[in-house]
């Protein structure tokens, strides 16, 4: 009788686990609905928004033409993804050990938002040193709070969209955000940079870009239902954390190459600001040059979104992440030895597919490796690794640029994705694969 009741107690346990996981796909699946839509229109957006800000001309361009030096537009970049390599880490140890993470995302997204808005106002009420150095310190807060931003919204969006749904998800909201966005960069240039709307028509820009993430921000606190975990992690502190590191690495050797795919195609971003500038050096770039080309790389972004979206969906994501490599270094190699308009309208509007299908497919393959307390980590660790590679290289390239010309830019990142490419093909395999076995 005595083993039979400990054979009772050690199961209870296991029972009440598997009780809480059965409740929690319940509750993913019952409210799948609403948490779709507010994913979908905060993805939306969002992104129609920050696309305004990311894309690779109106803010190279603008740090240009305040500065006149390509040093600076580097420093820019860099400072951008300075921001992301500290932030994703604290941004996971203060969710993780948390049933509840959204109240953290409204934080995160909203201070994000704002330091857009601080770009604005400071283009309309600052000039000469003073604007510059006021743009290089928004674009600091902005990398910060985006870095941290990532880490949540990954998780929640982990936690309400099932595996399955999580593709064509990221499809459609890129897709009709990147529509939006394309059509908003075109006019952009057009009407309102162009003829300096307002006195300053980056600034208006750039508080256009403010409205619509903080749309999408609202839109998510109203719809989104998020459910409780079975299991989260024990609080930790920032440097126990830290610790962690080597660990959670070693245990999966696919997510430790992966980790290294994402640090080279990160570093292969060291070209992305000077695409736009190359382009003005070869055939000049106004402000009617700087929205066709942001309409071409935004417009290829939009379309290819729904291709890749429902790839990865059926394929798993490895697939997309091989093809979108391959296509950045044909968007890469066209735009150094293809110097006419048609052409370079086309480099662009392979760039925008290409980094669009690295973007979804490295932040939804993160998802699908070990386990799920875990995760929060895990996109902290894969946040900050490409982040410290991403601050060095366009402050590197602002310099190789300034001594030795953009080609060598160019060259450097086509070493940097050519590696990324032999490594994912001999050492990654597709999580999802490993998952469903």
């Amino acid at each position: 009788m005595d083993a039979k009741l400990d054979d009772t107690d050690e199961a209870a346990p296991a029972d009440d686990l598997a009780t809480r996981e059965a409740a929690y796909e319940k509750f993913v699946w019952d409210n799948l609905k609403r948490n779709y839509l507010g994913n979908y229109l905060h993805g939306m957006l969002g992104m129609t928004g920050f696309r305004l800000v990311n894309a690779p001309t109106f803010l190279p361009a603008y740090l240009l033409a305040v500065s006149g030096s390509n040093v600076i537009v580097g420093l820019g970049l860099a400072l951008q993804q300075l921001g992301g390599v500290i932030s994703p880490i604290f941004g996971a140890t203060k969710v993780e050990h948390r049933t509840k993470v959204m109240p953290a995302a409204i934080w995160m997204g909203s201070l994000g938002r704002l330091a857009i808005l601080g770009m604005a106002l400071a283009g309309w009420f600052l000039k000469g040193p003073a604007l510059v150095w006021a743009l290089l310190f928004f674009i600091l807060m902005f990398g910060v709070f985006m870095g941290a931003q990532r880490v949540v919204f990954s998780l929640l969006m982990s936690k309400v969209i099932p595996i399955s749904r999580r593709g064509r998800l990221q499809a459609w909201r890129n897709a009709t955000g990147g529509a939006i966005a394309a059509v908003l960069a075109g006019l952009a240039g057009a009407y309102l940079i162009g003829p300096n709307a307002f006195g300053n028509g980056y600034s208006t820009t750039f508080v256009l870009a403010f409205l619509l993430t903080s749309a999408g921000l609202w839109a998510l606190q109203v719809l989104l239902k998020e459910p409780e975990p079975p299991t989260t992690r024990a609080p930790a502190r920032f440097r126990d954390r830290l610790r962690d590191f080597p660990a959670l690495i070693a245990q999966d050797r696919a997510y430790g190459f992966f980790l290294l795919v994402q640090m080279l195609a990160t570093s292969a971003r060291i070209a992305t600001p000077f695409y736009i500038l190359y382009v003005g050096k070869v055939v000049g770039a106004d402000g009617k040059t700087l929205g066709l080309l942001s309409f071409a790389f935004l417009g290829a972004d939009t379309v290819s979104n729904l291709l890749w979206g429902y790839m990865g969906d059926k394929t798993g994501f490895r697939a997309v992440l091989v093809a979108s490599l391959v296509g950045w270094v044909a968007a890469t190699i066209m735009l150094l030895n293809l110097h006419s308009p048609g052409p370079i309208f086309a480099a662009f509007a392979v760039l925008g597919a290409s980094l669009s299908g690295y973007m979804m497919s490295s932040q939804t393959m993160i998802l699908e490796f070990g386990s799920r307390d875990d995760l929060p980590m895990r996109i902290a660790v894969s946040a900050t690794a490409e982040s410290i590679t991403a601050t060095a290289g366009p402050l590197l390239g602002g310099v190789v640029a300034e001594a030795f010309g953009y080609d060598v830019v160019f060259l450097a990142s086509l070493g940097f994705l050519a590696a990324a490419f032999v490594i994912l093909l001999l050492a990654v395999q597709e999580p999802r694969g490993r998952r469903l076995a």
